[in-house]
């Protein structure tokens, strides 16, 4: 782990005006102001030149004029996350954090994403793409019962719902339809949920949640104190090596880069299955990747200094 837990030494004088891109038009707003919040507070504390911006569409394209030097991107969902804000930020050539355009597009459409995971050969939960409310005949025969419902490009567990009964399924398909977009139905997992973080081409010490929520939904990562994290994950070295292999394969995949986070869950036998991958995960008290960049060795500070410091290799455009 020596490339992750020796802090790289760059004047910070070279970082120059950053902004942090915050707060959005999506779903996720809030989480993505406290985020925003959390990282500016970070940077600032390692002497960086970091300044909130709450990003509209009307306001990215003069982030230049404004003197601002590369961008933070703290933006969770649609509009930030989906490869849009990405794109906007390399037409005005202002150097940005995390993935590009492709990495974060594939990344917040569930269904694509999937798709390429399928085609390579890496373990996903079974699923089928929802686009009306006929399409749910069959379902539970094909995946059975207890399965989810969730929009196909949201995040943050934001319109998902989990089916139990037959006579919920209609609600939970309009439920998760009103979000927007495809409906994916995926089968349940009845093992551990995991997450891996990936910073700079390296997978970190896996996180390993539990809750007593029906699953771990929006209220028990942001919300709830009850919800346990444990890193290490106490899966046993061979398992804990699986899996974090996986992960960066699935997250290079995707044609992600710098930093991101990749869920999964053990399925009854044991065995990993891919579920998403988050191209900007929260930086919130709750949040995962700050617990597993702590337990590299890298406390919150030097974590949002170390994906910042990236930029410094691009000119904005990818």
């Amino acid at each position: 782990m020596a490339s992750i837990t020796q802090i790289s030494k760059v004047d910070r004088r070279q970082l120059g005006k950053v902004a942090v891109l915050m707060g959005g038009i999506s779903a996720e707003r809030e989480v993505s102001l406290r985020s925003g919040a959390a990282v500016i507070q970070g940077l600032q504390a390692k002497g960086v030149d970091a300044h909130g911006v709450d990003a509209a569409p009307h306001n990215i394209g003069s982030l230049k004029a404004k003197g601002f030097d590369r961008a933070f991107i703290v933006l969770h969902g649609r509009w930030g996350e989906d490869g849009v804000v990405q794109g906007a930020l390399q037409a005005i050539g202002l150097p940005y954090t995390g993935s590009g355009v492709l990495g974060c597009a594939l990344a917040m459409d569930k269904v694509r994403t999937k798709q390429i995971w399928q085609s390579l050969g890496l373990p996903t939960a079974q699923y089928r793409v929802l686009r009306s409310e006929t399409d749910l005949d069959g379902l539970i025969a094909e995946l059975g019962l207890p399965l989810f419902l969730k929009p196909a490009c949201e995040g943050s567990s934001v319109g998902v719902g989990k089916v139990k009964h037959e006579s919920e399924l209609l609600e939970a398909y309009r439920q998760a339809a009103a979000v927007g977009d495809d409906v994916l139905a995926e089968q349940f997992i009845g093992g551990a949920e995991l997450t891996v973080t990936i910073l700079k081409g390296e997978a970190l010490p896996i996180v390993r949640m539990s809750t007593d929520n029906e699953f771990y939904d929006y209220q028990a990562k942001y919300e709830s104190d009850e919800t346990q994290y444990f890193c290490p994950a106490g899966l046993g070295d061979e398992l804990e090596q699986e899996v974090r292999a996986l992960a960066l394969n699935a997250f290079n995949a995707l044609d992600c880069a710098v930093w991101g986070r990749v869920d999964l869950m053990l399925d009854a036998a044991g065995r990993p299955l891919l579920l998403e991958v988050n191209t900007v995960p929260g930086m919130t008290s709750h949040s995962l990747v700050p617990m597993a960049a702590s337990s590299s060795g890298l406390n919150f500070e030097e974590l949002v200094v170390e994906i910042l410091q990236t930029t410094l290799d691009k000119d904005g455009v990818r």
